[in-house]
C-alpha cells in the first residue's frame, strides 16, 4: 500500500491551491464559428469509474479525461480498456496534488461517504464539480458543499438527471395553470433496496480475510472509522450500511421526490415521521414509510408526502384501471381536480386514468419554460463555460438531498422528528442532532 498523504500536506496543498485555482480559469475560449474545437472542451478529472463513474466518463466523452482516480485497479476495467492512454491513480489526494493546475472540472461517482471530502477538496481548489446522487452522506455536509459553491463560483451539479428532462416542466406547467387544483397529497415508492438492509452483523458465511490487491482498502474506507476489510460491504452492498451509505430513500429520493419537489416549489418539511421493517444502528431497515409533512406556502395549501420502499406502495388513486399496473418506482402527485402519475426521472409524466388525461387533453396549458438541451451533463458544461446554472446545482441539491437523510433521522430515532430549518437542529429530540453529522477519520481533508 501507498504510503498515504499526509493531512497536514494535504490541507496546506489545497489551502494555497484554492487561491492559485484562479489563475486557471476554466471558462476556456470560444471559435468564432463552426464546431467545439479543442480549446473549448473541458479537462476533467474523474473519481470513481467502475461503478456509476461510467456513465460520467461516456457522458462527457467529448471533453479532456485528464486523469482516473478510483481506490480499485480492476473493478474499473471496463473503462480503462476503452481510454487506455489516460493516467490512473488511486489517491484523490495525490491526484490533486499532481492534476489540480491541469483540471477545470472534477466528477465524484464514489460511495456516498466520500462524497462530501473529495468534493470539497475539488471546491477548495475552484473547480467545477458534479457529484452523483446523494449530494452528501449527512445535512451537515449538504449545506457546507452548497455554501462553498456559492462562495466560489464555479459551476456544480448533481446526478439526478431527471432533473434536465421534459417531466419536470411539463408538472410545473400543470400545476402553476392550476390543471390539478390543490395539491395537498403525494405518494412515492421504490423497488429498492435491491442490496442486504436491515442487516445484525455483515454476513461471514462467505468470508475472505485477505484484501483483494488490486484494492486499497484504507483509500476505500477513507473518513469512514477504520476496521478491517470486509466484503460485505463491496463493491455494491454498502449502500445499505449507515456508515457508507443512505439506504433506499437516500438512493432514490433524489430521483424519484425531485420533479414534483422541485414543481410545487416545496422547502424543508416541518415535521418526518418513519415505520420501518427492522431497523438497527448499523444497517438501514428493510422496508419503510416515511411521512413528510410540508406548511402552507405562496397561496398553496399544507400537503403530506408519504415515501414507502422495500416493496410497500401506496393504494391505488380513484378511477385507476384494471389492468394497469403501478411501476417498480414512481410519484403519484394527488390534486383536488386531477391526478398525475411520474415514473422514476419523470420522462413520463401523464394524468390518470388515461380517460382522464384525455379529456384534459385539449385544455392543458402551452409550454413556457426553458427545456434543457442534451441532458445534464450538457447543462453542467454550459455551466462550466459561463452559461446558465444548472438545475441541480448545489444549492437545489442541497435541499433535495436533506429531505432525503431526514427520512433516516427519523428512522433511525424511532420517533417522529420536528424540524427546524433554519437553525439545522431536531427541536423535538436533542439526540436525533447526532445524525445531522458525524465523525471523520483524520487525514483526508475535513
Amino acid at each position: 500500500m501507498k504510503t498515504p498523504l499526509s493531512r497536514r500536506s494535504f490541507l496546506r496543498h489545497t489551502g494555497l491551491a484554492s487561491v492559485a485555482a484562479f489563475a486557471f480559469p476554466a471558462i476556456l475560449r470560444s471559435q468564432a464559428a463552426g464546431g467545439e474545437s479543442p480549446n473549448e472542451r473541458l479537462n476533467i478529472a474523474f473519481v470513481g469509474v467502475g461503478g456509476r463513474g461510467k456513465a460520467a466518463v461516456r457522458g462527457l466523452k467529448d471533453h479532456n479525461r485528464v486523469v482516473f482516480c478510483d481506490v480499485d485497479q480492476d473493478y474499473p476495467a471496463e473503462i480503462y480498456q476503452e481510454y487506455p492512454d489516460v493516467p490512473r491513480v488511486q489517491d484523490y489526494r495525490r491526484m490533486f496534488d499532481r492534476y489540480a493546475n491541469q483540471i477545470d472540472a472534477v466528477t465524484v461517482s464514489t460511495p456516498d461517504h466520500m462524497h462530501y471530502p473529495i468534493a470539497l477538496a475539488a471546491l477548495q481548489l475552484g473547480k467545477h464539480v458534479f457529484v452523483e446522487k446523494p449530494l452528501t452522506h449527512t445535512i451537515w455536509e449538504a449545506r457546507q458543499l452548497a455554501r462553498l459553491a456559492g462562495e466560489k463560483k464555479v459551476a456544480t451539479i448533481m446526478g439526478n438527471q431527471g432533473h434536465a428532462n421534459e417531466g419536470p416542466r411539463l408538472l410545473k406547467e400543470w400545476i402553476d395553470a392550476g390543471v390539478l387544483g390543490e395539491v395537498r397529497e403525494l405518494h412515492s415508492w421504490t423497488d429498492r433496496p435491491i442490496w442486504p438492509q436491515g442487516v445484525r452483523a455483515p454476513d461471514h458465511s462467505k468470508f475472505i480475510p485477505v484484501v483483494p490487491p488490486s484494492l486499497d482498502w484504507d483509500l476505500w474506507l477513507g473518513v469512514a472509522a477504520e476496521r478491517p476489510y470486509d466484503p460485505a460491504y463491496v463493491p455494491f452492498k454498502w449502500r445499505g450500511y449507515w456508515d457508507f451509505g443512505t439506504g433506499a430513500l437516500g438512493d432514490m429520493g433524489c430521483h424519484i421526490m425531485d420533479g414534483a419537489f422541485w414543481a410545487l416549489g416545496l422547502d424543508a418539511p416541518q415535521r418526518i415521521a418513519a415505520i420501518s421493517g427492522r431497523a438497527n444502528g448499523l444497517s438501514a431497515p428493510t422496508s419503510s414509510m416515511i411521512t413528510f409533512d410540508f406548511p402552507a406556502r405562496g397561496g398553496r395549501p399544507a400537503l403530506r408526502w408519504t415515501w414507502y420502499d422495500g416493496g410497500l406502495q401506496p393504494p391505488l388513486p380513484d378511477g385507476w384501471e384494471a389492468e394497469r399496473k403501478f411501476p417498480e418506482n414512481g410519484t403519484l402527485v394527488v390534486g383536488s381536480k386531477a391526478t398525475v402519475l411520474a415514473n422514476t426521472y419523470y420522462d413520463s409524466v401523464r394524468i390518470v386514468p388515461e380517460a382522464r388525461m384525455r379529456e384534459l387533453a385539449p385544455a392543458l396549458p402551452a409550454k413556457t419554460l426553458p427545456r434543457v438541451e442534451g441532458g445534464h451533463f450538457a447543462e453542467w458544461v454550459r455551466a462550466c463555460k459561463g452559461g446558465p446554472a444548472a438545475g441541480s446545482d448545489f444549492q437545489y441539491a442541497a435541499k433535495l438531498t436533506e429531505l432525503c437523510l431526514l427520512s433516516n433521522v427519523a428512522v433511525r430515532t424511532r420517533r417522529p422528528v420536528e424540524w427546524d430549518a433554519a437553525a439545522m437542529r431536531v427541536t423535538n429530540l436533542p439526540d436525533a442532532n447526532q445524525y445531522l453529522t458525524k465523525q471523520y477519520r483524520a487525514g483526508f481533508g475535513v
